[in-house]
């Protein structure tokens, strides 16, 4: 670490272990946010959401422990400067951030392959800077189509129906 001169005080600088902590924690906040979505569905599925939802809790538990530990050794601080530095690149995180929220306003209107391909489409134009269009435009339609199978066609789960899948419900 240098001090104001510029030189190397020696000591090692302290991990800003905050920062790391914010996906974990909102991970644990959507998983017990999904256990009560799952309380209506048949008893199998909830078997496998409560295990794998709790083997998610134990890590997150383990994780903030072993962080809290490091913080009263004094090899770790709760700080978050690292999501706000450096500096010119919160802009583009706080517009993927609005980005990631109006895909899952958007989903319900537009259903999962339309909302999915506009959101990558964006998401890939936005980090690029506006770079490599031709390839951003073919991968967000290959990975949203490549969705589509996967998701509705072969796992046949429950997102929103748009255009596309009201179109393609017959055929598949």
């Amino acid at each position: 670490m240098s001090d104001e001169n510029g030189q190397d005080s020696g000591k090692p600088e302290k991990r800003a272990a905050g920062a790391e902590l914010v996906l974990p924690i909102a991970g644990l906040l959507f998983t017990l946010y999904y256990f009560t979505t799952i309380i209506n569905v048949p008893w199998t599925a909830q078997v496998s959401a409560f295990f794998v939802g709790n083997i998610l809790i134990g890590l997150i538990i383990a994780l903030i422990i072993r962080t809290a530990i490091q913080v009263r050794r004094g090899e770790a601080t709760l700080s978050i400067a690292p999501l706000i530095a450096p500096k010119e690149y919160v802009p583009k995180r706080l517009a993927l951030l609005g980005l990631t929220l109006g895909y899952v306003f958007f989903i319900q209107w537009g259903g999962f392959t339309v909302t999915t391909f506009f959101f990558l489409l964006c998401a890939m134009l936005l980090l690029s800077g506006g770079k490599k269009k031709g390839l951003i435009l073919t991968l967000s339609l290959i990975l949203s189509v490549g969705g589509y199978f996967l998701f509705i066609v072969a796992f046949n789960t429950r997102f929103p129906k748009g255009p596309v899948e009201t179109m393609l419900q017959g055929v598949f």
